[in-house]
């Protein structure tokens, strides 16, 4: 600050005028590229650098699309799933969970498309904390909601798709493959809840052959993800046992 107010002193008022348009520009510019698609191909040295860890031979995308700070890519990254219908004992923890996960920071991962999930999302954008959003479908010509925008140019926001432009439409099947990229990028998965004999409980078996840590919420609710293998967690101990699995993980 010291350097910065030095500058200043004693400057001329055209020299600085000149400093302060010179501020805004690179800010106005940072913020323009934040709210650009971009896309990246398996040749692109960004591709290479943050996801060559993730995917490996046919298994990785060709092309991936991304609005906002590609960098959140690098932070370790919790995967959120919920089945469409969630038990009414279970919604109140997943709000409990959600302002958890917003209070120690972790960075989430989800397509957000289910009821609970898109709740969470809410909550979770109210933090400072990075999120990562993945549609089934491209985000080109995607229409960016209003509360999306802040965190866009924060930097703290990145929409990310492994999806060809002209799938426009979410799909059953393009909601399957994104939740299976979404569980690929993130170093844990977190199952809220997975209706017994539905396709999320079926997801929970890939995520478990992939040798992925599986989380859950502590409830007879989740009793076929426990007697799956799933951790259960109680959202006042998110915060621990993230770092334990992380550490884990390593």
């Amino acid at each position: 600050m010291d350097a910065i107010c030095a500058v200043f002193v004693g400057s001329p008022p055209d020299a600085i005028q000149n400093l302060s348009i010179t501020i805004l520009d690179r800010v106005m510019n940072k913020r323009v590229k934040l709210l650009d698609v971009v896309r990246l191909q398996q040749s692109d040295s960004d591709y290479l650098t943050v996801l060559h860890e993730y995917f490996s031979g046919s298994a990785a995308p060709k092309t991936l699309t991304a609005l906002g700070n590609v960098d959140i890519l690098q932070r370790k990254k919790l995967g959120l799933f919920c089945s469409a219908k969630c038990p009414g004992d279970l919604i109140l923890k997943t709000y409990d969970l959600a302002r958890a996960l917003r209070d120690a920071r972790v960075t989430v991962i989800s397509g957000f498309h289910s009821p609970m999930e898109k709740e969470c999302l809410s909550l979770l954008l109210r933090g400072t904390q990075p999120v990562i959003i993945c549609p089934a479908r491209s985000i080109q010509r995607m229409r960016i909601s209003s509360a999306w925008k802040t965190p866009l140019v924060e930097g703290r926001l990145l929409l990310l798709s492994p999806f060809a432009e002209k799938l426009h439409c979410v799909t059953t099947d393009l909601a399957q493959k994104r939740n299976e990229f979404v569980a690929w990028l993130a170093g844990t998965v977190f199952v809220v809840y997975a209706a017994p004999g539905s396709k999320t409980e079926h997801f929970c078996h890939d995520v478990f052959s992939w040798g992925k840590p599986l989380l859950t919420l502590e409830s007879d609710e989740n009793a076929n993800l426990l007697a799956l293998g799933a951790r259960p967690v109680r959202p006042e101990n998110i915060s621990a046992q993230w770092e334990t699995v992380t550490s884990q993980c390593l």
